[in-house]
């Protein structure tokens, strides 16, 4: 028996498939991509050489519309020709009475399919021109003829977000601090979802999960957002609600005998201002419970450890790696970048079509946004310095307790108490 198969791809909503993976014995393959070219020569080589069967994965792969895939089907057997498409079940040489009922239901069901398929369509060229989704602008942009455009009026109240949450690392922080002088009142979520969307970062992201860079002017710097995903991601070792604590230790000590988080409790005395701080542990198992430990002595020793410690395990990491990894990353994207400028000579040229021109685009640039999303993500090279800069005591005293919180957290992944009988000693766990 001879076996063709045919596969048509519009290459605005899917890939190519692999022409390898037919699970039968296939004498000749016809490929289509975006026109069905292929398909016209598929029937002008059965007048003279036809097969005995015809492999397709979808009814709808004949044509544009039901009108189109009726008259091919016709075609089809006029020529004698079995038709198999797989992924729907059909065969037109069963000998089944319902055979001609189910054609009906799979056309009627294609049809449905098309108001849909256009849609998509429409989407997908709005991507290939890099165009905003469609729907509402998010808060600090409004839509302009082709790409968002900042909001004057609301556009500031974005960028003193993003900077409070900069300087204190707590996202509940900056959503209260909106609150307070903006009036602009958003959940914690909400706060999360605008720390993350790539919108705030110049870049439009579709709903297939794929991001164009630099479609309009960014509220946040480049510098900024990976600042911001260190940050997020430093907050989310901690336990919750401790990464818009007031004191600076909070979420980062355990306790070495039991295990337990240890809370900042705080202590008055009746007729007196002062206050006393003590860290004790949260949940403690033991009988009688591990004993509480004064917060300032804890802090200067964390203060101690760091200036002595800190200089030594930044000596420690790997840089030169480190140094391979960045080069790399920003060699990969010179080079996607270099492709992108050549396009336009190809389409002048005659080399390539406009529709092949954009759609080659789209692809560099969603492949140019992943690389660069890798490259946010690593350390930034002047880790050593500022190691240097952190190791003095004095550097450390003069900050308040929010900005001590910032800098301990960039640092420290966790605080251990080690207890003896009546003395306790103090290991800090670095984050590298």
């Amino acid at each position: 028996m001879k076996i063709f198969a045919y596969t048509y791809t519009d290459p605005l909503l899917e890939n190519a498939p692999d022409p390898t993976t037919w699970e039968w014995q296939v004498n000749r393959i016809y490929q289509d991509l975006g026109e069905r070219s292929q398909l016209q020569q598929f029937f002008a080589d059965c007048t003279t050489d036809p097969p005995d069967c015809l492999l397709i994965r979808r009814l709808e792969e004949l044509g544009d519309s039901v009108e189109q895939i009726s008259d091919r089907l016709s075609q089809l057997e006029a020529l004698g020709i079995t038709l198999i498409a797989f992924e729907q079940g059909y065969n037109s040489s069963e000998q089944s009475p319902h055979l001609r009922a189910e054609l009906l239901k799979l056309l009627q069901e294609i049809q449905h399919q098309q108001h849909s398929r256009r849609i998509r369509q429409g989407h997908a060229r709005n991507r290939l021109d890099a165009a905003p989704p469609p729907g509402k602008a998010p808060y600090g942009y409004r839509r302009g003829k082709d790409k968002y455009i900042l909001d004057r009026s609301t556009s500031p109240v974005v960028k003193d977000f993003f900077e409070h949450f900069l300087l204190y690392g707590s996202l509940r922080g900056a959503v209260r601090y909106l609150a307070k002088k903006y009036s602009k009142k958003i959940s914690v979520t909400t706060g999360r979802r605008w720390l993350t969307n790539p919108v705030y970062r110049g870049n439009t992201a579709y709903q297939n999960g794929e991001i164009i860079p630099n479609t309009h002017p960014p509220i946040l710097s480049k510098e900024e957002a990976a600042q911001v995903d260190r940050l997020l991601r430093r907050n989310s070792r901690l336990p919750s609600r401790t990464a818009s604590a007031p004191r600076s230790l909070a979420g980062l000590v355990v306790c070495g005998e039991c295990r337990s988080h240890m809370g900042v409790c705080r202590v008055t005395i009746r007729n007196q201002d002062k206050e006393y701080l003590y860290l004790r542990p949260i949940s403690c198992p033991k009988r009688p419970k591990c004993r509480s430990i004064s917060y300032q002595e804890v802090l200067d020793s964390t203060i101690g450890a760091v200036c002595r410690d800190l200089p030594m395990a930044v000596a420690k990491m790997n840089f030169p790696q480190l140094d391979v990894v960045k080069d790399s990353l920003g060699e990969a994207i010179a080079r996607q970048q270099a492709i992108l400028e050549q396009l336009p000579n190809l389409v002048e040229t005659g080399i390539l079509d406009t529709e092949t021109a954009k759609l080659r685009t789209y692809k560099l640039r969603t492949e140019i946004s992943a690389l660069e999303a890798k490259l946010a993500t690593l350390p930034p090279v002047n880790l050593r310095s500022v190691a240097q800069a952190v190791s003095i005591p004095q550097f450390w005293l003069d900050l308040s307790e929010a900005e001590r919180r910032f800098y301990f957290r960039e640092f420290i992944r966790q605080i251990a108490i080690i207890r003896q009988e009546k003395e306790w000693e103090l290991r800090v766990i670095f984050i590298f």
